[in-house]
């Protein structure tokens, strides 16, 4: 028999506004540890250097985390034009310099050709798997890596302040999978100036806000105490973007057992992805078909 693993079977949401420091995974471990939760994981890694969301789903909300990860998400950051450096970010070290800077008008204009559908080349060091290696401990080592590109949709890309002629801050909404760092470097590229980012926040990540969110203090303030369960968001929080489909109670016990529950249809499209609810609890995530929803995801409550 398996060793059943130890802490309290509770389900949710706990948002984090993330420091400079530690890593995401880091973070996960001090709210587990906090909660005295038996399963937890996050959605969407930030670099260690990184602020903002980091949502953290604990227990049954873990199979809700592919919805987070494809969502939108938005992020702040600044670019320090005038060098390259191996890491794309202030850490690294400075590859390459120039003396040009440019104009804030050649700003906005490059930006456009770097929303929409785009194509991206990973930082060297990220944790992309080349040969089943991620890509920061090989180039750790000294190799010299060609990374594919990836496509990437942008949705938004803004010059939000200049702060001086070395700097500026720009705001970017996009999909999944982009790199920040990498952006920052092919928009310097593009300008003929070179560039790096200095700092990096993301502000929203799916229907989770960075200003909702609490800071490592207070997790350690209020760990192992009721208050901080307070602060946890239903596990539904993170199936906001997709319609939600209310089910009787037959329907519920057939999608509990893994099996196509009949749900009250609304404008759902034959296909579409969605969830059934029951009693204001979700019960399944699955596909619309002809009045029922076939589940792939099951929550266990």
């Amino acid at each position: 028999m398996a060793r059943r693993k130890k802490g309290r079977d509770i389900s949710g949401w706990l948002v984090i506004d993330k420091p400079a420091g530690p890593t995401s995974t880091a973070v996960v471990n001090k709210v587990r540890w906090a909660l005295d939760a038996r399963k937890a994981g996050h959605a969407g890694t930030l670099d260690p250097e990184a602020t903002g969301v980091l949502a953290v789903a604990l227990g049954e909300a873990t199979k809700t985390v592919p919805f987070i990860t494809d969502a939108l998400k938005a992020y702040e950051f600044t670019v320090r034009f005038g060098a390259a450096t191996n890491t794309d970010d202030a850490q690294g070290e400075v590859i390459a310099t120039s003396d040009a800077r440019p104009a804030d008008d050649d700003i906005r204009a490059a930006l456009d050709g770097f929303t929409g559908d785009i194509m991206q080349v990973p930082p060297q060091f990220s944790a992309v798997k080349i040969d089943g290696e991620r890509a920061y401990h090989l180039a750790r080592e000294g190799e010299e890596l060609e990374l594919a590109a990836r496509p990437l949709w942008v949705d938004e890309l803004v010059l939000i302040e200049r702060p001086d002629a070395d700097h500026a801050v720009l705001r970017m909404v996009c999909g999944k999978g982009g790199y920040v760092r990498a952006l920052a470097r092919d928009l310097g590229e593009a300008l003929g100036c070179l560039g790096h980012v200095t700092q990096l926040r993301r502000i929203w990540s799916g229907p989770f806000d960075a200003e909702d969110g609490i800071t490592m203090e207070t997790l350690e303030r209020l760990a192992r105490s009721p208050e901080l369960d307070t602060h946890l968001l239903p596990l539904e929080a993170g199936l906001a973007d997709l319609p939600e489909l209310p089910c009787t109670a037959e329907g519920a016990a057939r999608l509990r057992n893994g099996n196509p529950g009949m749900v009250l249809a609304s404008d759902v499209e034959y296909g579409e992805e969605a969830w059934a609810s029951h009693g204001g609890q979700a019960i399944a995530v699955g596909r619309y078909r002809a009045g029922e929803l076939h589940p792939s995801r099951v929550f266990n409550r």
